[in-house]
């Protein structure tokens, strides 16, 4: 290997992202007879969303709800994300979701319950049942607590604090990837049979969000540029609750769980405003719905001194806030508020993305060895995700990512590696070290806004439009970005080699969101304000010759038509 390169690691299947999918498609290829390497940008377990995630998990259990039951688990699915989803996929997630929870217990992780045989199940938006399992508020922290212990005890090896920057190809398939040390600033080179990519989202490139410092959309950069084809980026779901008050706890998550237990939604003028947008289901409405009435009232003049709307849960019983809800009463008690006194003040929050990299049955992408899962990947959710859904898609399809990356790997040898490429990207990466420009920090936070108010819970052609010149001058900016070199824990370079992505990431989002001339979901059009059937289609994104190629697709219908 060249000089460049400090450091070489080699394994048969490479999994990027160390959130719930990483770690149980970690877990599945390990069981599967391979060597194993997670590689994590922040700290295994600690970084990433599932560790935050408060609400539940959905498993359509017929002996907890006698009611329910794993078709109406899919229609719901199919009819909250506006037949835009991989039905195919959507089987899977339904069939596969309970048992895959099941074994999460098997791994050590606790779940309510109100009888020994009997999961304590609660509602969440969009859904005819009682159907979301939970461990009061917590439940994501309980998953990734699991987990990580079953991962150690497997014996996986797991490298943390390193971002993966390039996926490198030999003959058109993975061969394995470049990863810049965030401690050192070392340059690192992974050999790889397979890769999974399980980065999650992209929630860092608005300025108001409820994900980590890490979601800055590597995982779809990185497919992007080796190659593969990604599907509905103009899907960004915001959920309807974020902490709006004080200014430095902006877009921290207020969970669906809150309306779950039974929380209520309230304009400045004392009205129960949802009732006006839902008469059915009201806060439980489907997240686009109360996400786009929430922004309305707000618009309109009706929202609270702070520009939210209140969510009340004074009338449900302190225990029950206590026990189910406790997260949030510590959430809230930390800037003086007792949410069992007073409400809380939301509004909407950049939280998900329902497209990615799209996938197969068995996860994998358009390029040879490369598989997606969790948010990483697409097709699963369509035009908006069931609250609830998220978690079991991490464990489902983590362990069929995990099996088709094992299995592939068992089948051949490692690649040669082009030192061209490796040379290539270690240019890429370094050549910010002298700059003398700007510090990336600005030209991210110039990108937040634009994308928060041109590309967000409300766009138009004109948004769009203008959302996209200022990408495209951003590019250009970011070549005179400076930062300092040979520093530990460098994060303007991070910063910088993140930016790149983001602003991959974003062009994604908006290109695809102006081709979309309807509103559908997640997304909605001002100019086209209604779901047109002629847009039954998902957009799908590929690299080009000659840039950016977009293109329609049909959605994979096994059951239900539009």
């Amino acid at each position: 290997m060249p000089e460049l390169v400090d450091d070489v690691y080699q394994c048969d299947v490479l999994v990027v992202g160390g959130g719930g999918a990483g770690a149980r498609a970690a877990i599945e290829a390990r069981r599967h007879g391979a060597d194993v390497l997670v590689v994590v940008k922040g700290l295994f377990g600690r970084s990433g969303c599932t560790v935050m995630a408060e609400g539940g998990y959905n498993a359509a259990f017929s002996f907890v709800d006698p009611s329910d039951s794993r078709e109406h688990h899919f229609e719901d699915t199919i009819i909250g994300g506006r037949w835009l989803n991989n039905q195919k996929l959507v089987e899977i997630l339904v069939e596969h979701a309970p048992e895959r929870l099941i074994e999460l217990e098997r791994f050590g992780a606790v779940f309510d319950r109100v009888e020994p045989e009997k999961y304590d199940q609660r509602y969440f938006g969009g859904q005819r049942f009682r159907r979301t399992v939970h461990r009061g508020d917590r439940t994501g922290h309980e998953m990734m607590s699991a987990l990580k212990e079953e991962v150690y005890r497997l014996g996986i090896d797991v490298l943390e604090e390193v971002a993966i920057t390039r996926l490198l190809l030999a003959d058109g398939a993975v061969a394995g990837a470049t990863g810049l040390d965030l401690i050192h600033g070392r340059f690192l080179l992974f050999r790889a049979k397979a890769v999974v990519l399980a980065t999650g989202g992209a929630g860092r490139v608005y300025a108001i969000t409820t994900n980590p410092f890490q979601k800055t959309g590597d995982g779809y950069a990185l497919a992007y540029n080796a190659g593969a084809e990604l599907i509905d980026m103009e899907m960004v779901q915001f959920h309807p609750t974020g902490m709006v008050y004080p200014p430095s706890a902006s877009g921290l998550l207020v969970t669906e769980a809150v309306r779950g237990e039974g929380g209520k939604l309230y304009n400045a003028l004392g009205e129960r405003f949802m009732l006006r947008y839902d008469q059915e289901r009201a806060e439980l409405s489907t997240r686009d719905v109360v996400t786009k009435a929430i922004y309305r009232e707000i618009a309109e003049g009706r929202g609270t001194e702070h520009g939210g709307v209140y969510l009340d849960v004074t009338h449900v019983p302190d225990e029950v806030i206590e026990q189910k809800l406790g997260t949030m009463l510590s959430q809230y008690l930390d800037v003086g508020v007792d949410i069992r006194r007073e409400p809380m003040q939301v509004s909407p929050s950049a939280h998900h993305f329902m497209g990615g990299v799209r996938i197969d049955p068995e996860c994998r992408s358009s390029v040879p060895n490369l598989f997606a899962c969790g948010e990483c990947a697409g097709g699963v959710h369509g035009a908006n995700r069931l609250g609830g859904n998220s978690l079991a898609e991490t464990q489902v399809f983590g362990a069929i990512a995990g099996r088709s990356a094992a299995l592939t790997a068992s089948k051949r040898s490692h690649a040669r590696i082009d030192t061209a490429a490796l040379e290539e990207e270690h240019r890429r990466i370094y050549r910010f070290e002298s700059g003398k420009g700007e510090l990336p920090y600005t030209l991210r936070a110039e990108l937040q806004r634009v994308m928060w108010e041109k590309v967000g819970i409300i766009r138009s052609r004109q948004s769009l439009e203008e959302a996209l010149r200022k990408i495209s001058e951003l590019r250009q900016r970011v070549e005179q970005v400076g930062v300092e070199s040979g520093l530990r824990y460098n994060l303007q370079l991070l910063t910088a080699v993140e930016l790149e992505n983001m602003l991959l990431v974003a062009e994604m989002i908006a290109r695809s969101a102006l081709l979309r001339t309807e509103s559908r979901g997640a997304h909605y059009r001002s100019d086209y304000p209604e779901e047109d059937p002629r847009w039954v289609k998902n957009i799908v994104v590929s690299r080009a010759d000659g840039g950016m190629l977009l293109r329609t697709a049909d959605p994979v219908i096994t059951k239900m038509p539009p």
